[in-house]
């Protein structure tokens, strides 16, 4: 059975380190047959720095001393290329307490150790990658507001000191150039927003009962102006980003406030159930709604599906929430019927360790 095992080479040594048997694994792994093999020193299969540093010897001293013991390092096939093995080498005792010889164990990991290279390579470049972008929404932002602030200040001085001088068309200029930088400025600070989502803050319980009474309060001017009522109960403490999840919450209720319909009361039902691995968020309301074409749209940066004489905002909210939650290891959709509602679900990690 042991001779039929490919994955492993398994192979027993004598006192000395001379092989004495050889599996259908050893003949893979090494490319040495069961022929040529037999009685050729185990030393062969480890590199020449290897030998001078006397490793092959001081592993069998080792299993001789404590019964076993374990080895990662590279080893030589017949081809003379090279493995990376992760070696088990267990001593072996007749009935009379004298050792017979060893057992070898040895698998190859070099497929294993060129993913992980691999994986590390890709880690480094990938921050790399995000700490150039980051650099460049900071400095691009930066740049941009400076131009943004002086156009809006000169538009201030020709409406004070040159209103007189302007007829009707003139004023409607000015009004679209002002409004246009003003929207301009929001874009900015909600890229930034978007980039600065992430940066290394710790992670600490956060009760979504206490969010959501921070909110009605800081919102409470929104809500008694539009009638919404919300209603949620024993909603969970979890662990994440406080400042973030306190994001997530507030883009959900202002989206809920701002596509209402005019003619019925708002609502919005916030509940969370609890499965082996998450914490399931709905917000349900009963607004506007949103047409099933447009389900994945909403939650892209800067994508609109009303005009700004219709609904105010730039396409920013929901984008920061996607980011928000997957930060938090989970996902977020939208569950809608156009005219009757939208519930929007996500999810949070339930796990500390997480």
């Amino acid at each position: 059975m042991l001779g039929e095992i490919e994955d492993y080479a398994i192979l027993f040594l004598d006192q000395h380190g001379k092989v004495g048997s050889w599996n259908k694994g050893a003949e893979k792994i090494k490319g040495y047959s069961a022929e040529e093999i037999k009685g050729m020193d185990f030393r062969n299969f480890y590199t020449e720095e290897a030998r001078k540093n006397r490793i092959p010897d001081l592993l069998l001293e080792k299993a001789t001393q404590k019964k076993k013991v374990q080895h990662r390092g590279w080893r030589v096939r017949k081809d003379g290329g090279l493995f990376w093995a992760h070696v088990t080498i267990t001593s072996i005792y007749d009935e009379d307490n004298k050792l017979m010889g060893f057992s070898k164990f040895t698998r190859d990991l070099t497929d294993k150790l060129n993913a992980e290279k691999a994986l590390k390579e890709y880690a480094r470049l990938l921050e790399f990658r995000n700490k150039e972008l980051e650099q460049f929404v900071y400095v691009a932002s930066h740049d941009l507001q400076e131009p943004l602030l002086t156009v809006n200040n000169f538009i201030g001085l020709l409406k004070k000191e040159y209103a007189e001088l302007f007829d009707e068309n003139g004023n409607l200029y000015l009004k679209y150039i002002s409004e246009s930088t003003e929207k301009m400025k929001y874009l900015i600070k909600g890229l930034l927003d978007y980039a600065r989502l992430g940066t290394p803050a710790p992670r600490e319980l956060v009760n979504c009962n206490l969010i959501l009474e921070e909110l009605k309060s800081e919102l409470s001017e929104e809500i008694a102006a539009s009638g919404m009522v919300i209603e949620y109960d024993h909603l969970p403490v979890v662990y994440g980003y406080g400042q973030a999840l306190k994001q997530l919450f507030h883009h959900l209720i202002s989206n809920s406030l701002k596509f209402r319909k005019k003619d019925v009361l708002p609502k919005l039902q916030i509940t969370a159930v609890e499965d082996e691995q998450y914490w399931n968020f709905d917000f349900a309301d009963n607004g506007i709604g949103i047409e099933g074409k447009f389900k994945e749209k909403i939650f892209s940066i800067f994508q609109r599906l009303h005009s700004h004489e219709d609904y105010e905002g730039y396409g920013i909210g929901l984008s920061h929430c996607k980011k928000i939650v997957e930060l938090h290891g989970g996902e977020i959709f939208v569950k809608s019927v156009l005219d009757q509602g939208s519930t929007f679900c996500f999810s949070l990690k339930n796990n500390i360790s997480q």
